[in-house]
């Protein structure tokens, strides 16, 4: 909260092309955000999400809380974030998206290791037959095989645009790697907290992926 507070629309605009704001790192107990801490970076396109404790949540909180914490932004969103684990769960506001024509990232995250690519290829065509715009996959690396693979899945054509990046101690590459890749959205932090293992500092990321030459595959 107090990295959001300290953010002006300067620095963010600055550092990074769309700011997520975590809503279940906003969120009291009870899931109610006072106020919209969010309000000074209207000229900013936001990125919405109420992450599942399972996948990294900061709450343990209920699915229609998450929703109910998202439909609340919708009027400021560019983007909002929903995870395949919760898209049938989230129907209705999946819906809502549609109806008013918000984007929104069917989002997929393993912290102990890089799933087999099958779960992912399976993952990414649930993701598209629900209507997400982009699918994007983060997991923990344990190899440089693993870097490889990731790498690979970003590369193949999954029907919809993709985001990947790894977490852990290969992870710094990896979201170079695979913004090289292709990745349609790459992931830093702002202010002085990572929100995953291995994330680099956004303006420093949005340099050195400025300097990247697209992999021609």
């Amino acid at each position: 909260l107090q990295d959001l507070r300290k953010s002006t629309t300067a620095t963010v605009r600055s550092a990074c092309d769309l700011a997520e704001i975590r809503l279940d790192l906003l969120a009291a107990d009870d899931g109610k955000i006072e106020g919209m801490p969010w309000s000074h970076l209207a000229e900013t396109p936001l990125l919405f999400t109420a992450r599942r404790m399972e996948e990294g949540g900061a709450l343990s909180l209920m699915p229609a809380t998450r929703m109910d914490l998202l439909r609340s932004t919708l009027d400021q969103a560019a983007w909002i974030d929903v995870e395949v684990a919760s898209m049938r769960e989230m129907e209705t506001l999946l819906a809502e998206l549609a109806g008013r024509r918000i984007p929104w990232i069917a989002s997929y995250h393993d912290f102990d290791r890089l799933p087999p690519t099958a779960d992912l290829e399976q993952a990414a065509m649930r993701a598209k037959d629900a209507g997400a715009t982009v699918f994007k996959a983060a997991a923990r690396l344990a190899s440089p095989a693993d870097l490889a693979r990731l790498a690979e899945f970003q590369l193949a054509d999954h029907g919809l645009p993709v985001s990947t990046m790894g977490m852990g101690p290969l992870a710094p590459v990896s979201r170079l790697l695979c913004a090289q890749c292709g990745s349609v959205f790459n992931y830093g932090f702002l202010g002085e907290t990572a929100t995953a293992p291995g994330q680099w500092d956004s303006a420093l990321l949005k340099t050195a992926i400025s300097r990247l030459a697209r992999f021609p595959g």
